[in-house]
């Protein structure tokens, strides 16, 4: 059978509907005739069940349509029993951004149900953060062709923690931290604020992180003799405009009975900790939160690191999408086997 172009459509003849929609959920039928999508009638002359297109073989219409990158991901998931339509205007409802709408296994185009809204993306491409957070699955086609899956997700990032404080601690500026020469015994052991001085021992004195003491000192919990916008002006200057974007997830975090500690060992500005009863009987941290700007661009071989580094370490990553308002969306992503 042979089929010819339309514009960006490839119109199969009858009874391409009865042959190949019917049957096996491709395209758009239009009567007896069927309309394709490029990628679509790529695969169909891969399988052989299309002669050509406008006399042209796989080799040319791949050269011609540019379609490779959705061509293989349209293959492979083919390939896993799925079908699945062209996110297309009019062919499918909401679109948004996605490549190909994917429907449960057993399932097709002329049901309700969807598995994924997939987008394709090539290994170089960027990923801007604001499209990223309406996505909901990603194809990442490497530069040998293998595919990656990752979902991705709006968590409710929210905790039981202890969140009582003291009033009025005296605290010392010194560097890029401060310290507390006598802290209140529950800082650290039951909300978690600091470090000790002398490694996990409670007693003695305790340092906190310039983003701790800013948040302790906002709510009036400790007094730096220089004031709390000493602390703020310290943070800016040795971490610029990103002091200020991880101060408001932190303040975000602590607010919703999470706890964040440092989560520079894995790469991260926090791991965090869901509920915390008392430092000296800590469990896993649940999360990795990398903290960027809403318009960060994003590279998928990043976004794959940063993935597997929390896979392996037990933790899911979550990104916190900022903008100068003090807006925050959380966004985590996850690898997916369909």
């Amino acid at each position: 059978m042979d089929a010819t172009r339309d514009g960006d459509v490839v119109r199969v003849p009858p009874p391409g509907r009865e042959r190949f929609y019917d049957s096996q959920g491709y395209g758009r039928p239009d009567g007896d005739a069927l309309d394709l999508v490029s990628v679509e009638a790529a695969h169909l002359l891969f399988r052989g069940d299309l002669d050509s297109v406008d006399g042209m073989d796989l080799p040319a219409f791949l050269a011609a349509t540019d379609c490779t990158l959705p061509f293989l991901v349209y293959k492979d998931l083919r390939n896993r029993g799925f079908y699945l339509s062209p996110a297309r205007e009019g062919w499918v409802d909401d679109p948004g951004t996605a490549d190909f709408v994917v429907y449960p296994r057993g399932e097709g185009p002329w049901d309700d149900a969807v598995e994924y809204r997939l987008r394709v993306v090539g290994e170089r491409e960027t990923l801007s953060a604001s499209s990223l957070s309406e996505s909901d699955t990603l194809a990442v086609v490497d530069e040998e062709s293998e595919l990656t899956y990752l979902s991705v997700d709006h968590p409710d990032l929210r905790g039981e923690s202890a969140s009582d404080l003291p009033a009025d601690a005296p605290a010392a500026l010194l560097a890029d931290r401060v310290v507390l020469w006598d802290p209140p015994g529950d800082l650290y052991r039951r909300t978690f604020y600091g470090q000790p001085l002398d490694g996990r021992q409670a007693a003695g004195p305790l340092q906190c992180s310039l983003i701790e003491a800013a948040y302790l000192a906002e709510h009036g919990a400790i007094r730096v003799d220089e004031g709390r916008e000493a602390v703020l002006d310290r943070g800016r200057d040795v971490e610029g405009e990103r002091f200020d974007r991880r101060l408001a997830v932190y303040s975000a975090l602590r607010e919703r009975g999470v706890v964040p500690k440092t989560g520079f060992k894995f790469g991260a500005d926090f791991r965090t900790y869901a509920t915390v009863e008392s430092a000296d009987d800590l469990g896993h941290s649940e999360h990795l939160v990398r903290v960027v700007s809403r318009d960060h661009a994003f590279n998928p071989r990043d976004v794959a690191l940063d993935v597997r580094l929390a896979h392996g370490v037990r933790k899911r990553i979550v990104f916190a999408l900022t903008d100068p308002e003090g807006t925050i969306d959380w966004l985590s992503v996850e690898r997916l086997t369909p």
